[in-house]
């Protein structure tokens, strides 16, 4: 395994490279843990997202959320997981694929319930502008400021507003 920051050669030229190549990132938080290589960015993309990711038994992906400008979609390569979407569940194994539309409100997180890592791609767009809403916890995340707000702390359009 080589040890580059990315698949550029000595031109400037970005080329094919083996996923094992890309470095492996990871995070954990309690329940919530994955461990993934960001294709696109080691590749040399900046506009489109792909990871691709595993997913130990027993661990969820992230806390349930939607975006309200990224698409995202997700395509499982080996074993299986239970996606979270809305107040439903759907069993998925190799060969299951899912879009989550962009504004479509139902929340969305990847579980493990099974006994062996699961291994899926994650593809999705990188929109600077976008609005990311976690309706278990009524967090909204927006990325171009990089901060997380309370949904509960919303204001009408004139609250504050003398309008004397």
């Amino acid at each position: 395994m080589t040890s580059r920051k990315n698949s550029v050669n000595a031109d400037g030229i970005f080329e094919p490279f083996r996923l094992e190549e890309a470095p492996r990132e990871e995070f954990a938080h309690g329940k919530f843990a994955s461990s993934f290589r960001q294709l696109s960015t080691f590749g040399g993309g900046s506009h489109v997202g792909v990871m691709m990711e595993e997913l130990a038994p027993g661990k969820q992906s992230n806390m349930r959320h939607y975006h309200m400008l990224e698409e995202e979609h997700v395509l499982v390569l080996e074993g299986s997981l239970t996606l979270l979407l809305g107040a439903d569940r759907h069993e998925m194994s190799a060969g299951s694929y899912v879009c989550f539309p962009a504004g479509q409100k139902a929340g969305h997180a990847l579980l493990n319930n099974g006994t062996a890592i699961c291994r899926y791609l994650l593809i999705g767009e990188r929109n600077p502008h976008d609005v990311i809403v976690y309706p278990d916890t009524g967090r909204v995340g927006v990325r171009l400021t990089g901060e997380g707000y309370s949904k509960a702390a919303t204001m009408e359009y004139w609250d504050g507003e003398d309008a004397t």
